[in-house]
C-alpha cells in the first residue's frame, strides 16, 4: 500500500496554504465543507462543499470566513465562488429532520451528502471542526478552517448566504419572530417572540430554549426529549459563539 504524500503548510501562503501544500502533494482538488445553522433554534441546517481551481482562477476577491464579512461583503463574495468554483453543493436539512436524527448527525450526513454531489470528485477533502468518516477520499478536519482554509471558507459563504436567504423567506411566513433579525440563532428578541407566541413549524424542538416554550404553550409530539440539545453544549463546542458573530455581522 502506497504511504499518503506528506505535505507542510506554510505560513506565508495565507487563506490559500492549505490547498497549496496539497497541491505540491499531488492531491488536487480539494473540497472544502462547512455549515451554517449549527447553532441556531429555528430554521435548516445548511452543508455546502466546494472545490476551488488552482491558479489565480481560484484566487477569490474578497473570501474569508462568512462570519467575518459583512452581508454585502458575503454576497458579492458568494457570486463570485459561484463564477469560479470547479464544482460546488449545497444541502438543506430542515429542523424537523435535526430534531429527528440529532444535530451532530445531521451535521456529519450533510458533509457526506455536500461532498458527494461534487461534479468534480476531490483527491483530498478538508471539513471545518471535526473530522468525517465514510468519504471517496482522505481528509482532514481543520480547527477553525473557515479562517484559514479557502475551500472551507468558500463552503462557508455558499452556506451562510443560502441560509439567511431561506431565514429571510421565512420571515414572510413567520413574522412574529423576526427571522431576517436574527437568523433563527438565540437572542433576547428570539427568546421573547417565543415567550409571547411559542414555537413555529419551523422550530428545532429538539433545543431546550424551545423546548421550555412548548411546555408553557402546550404539548408537541415532536419534541424528543432524549435528545435535547443544551445551549451549554454548543458554547463549550463554540458553536453558539460563532453563530453570535454570524447574528452581529
Amino acid at each position: 500500500m502506497r504511504a499518503m504524500p506528506r505535505f507542510v503548510v506554510r505560513r506565508e501562503g495565507g487563506l490559500y496554504a492549505y490547498e497549496k501544500a496539497l497541491e505540491r502533494a499531488g492531491l488536487t482538488p480539494v473540497a472544502g465543507a462547512d455549515e451554517a445553522g449549527r447553532g441556531a433554534c429555528a430554521g435548516p441546517l445548511v452543508v455546502a462543499a466546494a472545490v476551488l481551481p488552482t491558479g489565480r482562477r481560484g484566487q477569490v476577491p474578497g473570501l474569508a470566513d462568512s462570519k467575518l464579512l459583512t452581508p454585502a461583503a458575503r454576497d458579492r463574495v458568494y457570486d463570485e465562488v459561484l463564477a469560479r468554483a470547479a464544482a460546488y453543493s449545497v444541502v438543506v436539512i430542515p429542523a424537523q429532520e435535526v430534531d429527528r436524527l440529532g444535530l451532530h448527525v445531521c451535521n456529519v450526513e450533510g458533509m457526506r451528502r455536500a461532498l458527494a454531489q461534487l461534479a468534480v470528485p476531490p483527491a483530498y477533502v478538508l471539513t471545518d471542526g471535526f473530522p468525517v468518516r465514510g468519504l471517496p477520499a482522505p481528509g482532514l478536519a481543520v480547527w477553525k478552517g473557515d479562517r484559514v482554509s479557502a475551500s472551507i471558507a468558500a463552503a462557508s459563504v455558499l452556506a451562510k448566504v443560502t441560509r439567511d436567504r431561506i431565514m429571510a423567506g421565512l420571515h414572510e411566513i413567520f413574522p412574529a419572530y423576526d427571522f431576517l433579525g436574527h437568523k433563527g440563532y438565540v437572542t433576547p428578541v428570539h427568546n421573547a417572540a417565543l415567550d409571547e407566541h411559542g414555537p413555529c413549524a419551523e422550530h428545532r424542538f429538539s433545543y431546550v430554549n424551545v423546548a421550555r416554550r412548548v411546555l408553557r404553550h402546550g404539548p408537541d409530539e415532536r419534541v424528543p426529549v432524549r435528545t435535547l440539545v443544551r445551549l451549554d453544549d454548543l458554547v463549550d463546542e463554540g458553536a453558539l459563539v460563532d453563530d453570535v458573530e454570524e447574528v452581529l455581522a
